[in-house]
């Protein structure tokens, strides 16, 4: 008796945010099965997931994405949890997933990213074990995505007051890295450039939007801003319209 209590007390709480779906309810009577876990289950909705936190408080909160409803939505929801309840660790359950959901799922807060349809059961407690612990859990892939995401060189498409675009793709660089803090020589390096080109680029741009210092810069970039993926990296060859 006093050590199956202990067994209960040590166990990992985990609240499984679930979309009835037959294979998410397969691993759930699985998990059911292992003594090292405790498991809940609640709907996946924001209100259902924070009245099961609230009530009893979970370390692992899985979430069973639906690739049938708006992917973008059950993101949102999973960033709310996070902000509402950071030390529970995020494990996202998916069927699939590609670079934008692998890079949404860890800014919206998750620790790990499983695929049901390619990786075995076993594989699934460990995952739970180690977010548990504090430890992330990601493929080899997903980590690629994610290293992939720093690696690049931030851009802005600026826009002027009608809508239209009025940088070069390479002014947009220099743009967002001025709006990051970065000097002339800093931005020189981070582009592969001279510092003298940086500056007439700065000068070329100040001109196109009619401005004169660069805290109007940053400003006119924070108002008409809006972040890209990078088309390019620092070191690349420039394309031919940015001679």
């Amino acid at each position: 008796m006093i050590l199956a209590s202990a067994a209960l007390s040590s166990a990992i709480t985990v609240l499984i945010a679930d979309s009835n779906r037959m294979q998410a309810q397969l691993l759930i009577s699985a998990l059911r099965r292992r003594s090292e876990f405790r498991i809940s289950t609640c709907p996946v909705d924001i209100t259902s997931i924070l009245q099961s936190v609230a009530s009893t408080p979970a370390q692992v909160v899985v979430f069973s994405l639906n690739h049938s409803v708006d992917v973008a939505a059950q993101m949102a929801a999973m960033r709310r949890i996070h902000l509402s309840h950071p030390s529970s660790a995020k494990v996202l359950l998916v069927e699939s997933y590609d670079r934008d959901l692998v890079v949404s799922a860890f800014r919206s807060g998750a620790r790990g990213i499983f695929c049901i349809s390619n990786t075995h059961f076993r594989f699934l407690c460990r995952c739970i074990q180690r977010v548990a612990d504090g430890q992330i859990w990601a493929n080899t892939e997903q980590m690629t995505f994610l290293l992939d995401l720093i690696s690049e060189v931030p851009s802005l498409r600026v826009l002027n007051s009608s809508g239209r675009q009025i940088l070069t793709p390479r002014e947009e660089q220099v743009v967002a890295l001025v709006a990051e803090g970065l000097s002339n020589r800093q931005t020189a390096a981070e582009l592969n450039l001279s510092e003298h080109t940086i500056k007439k680029y700065v000068f070329r741009i100040f001109d196109k939007l009619g401005i004169s210092s660069r805290v109007e810069l940053v400003l006119y970039a924070v108002n008409h801003g809006a972040p890209l993926q990078a088309e390019w990296l620092g070191g690349l060859k420039r394309p031919a319209h940015d001679s």
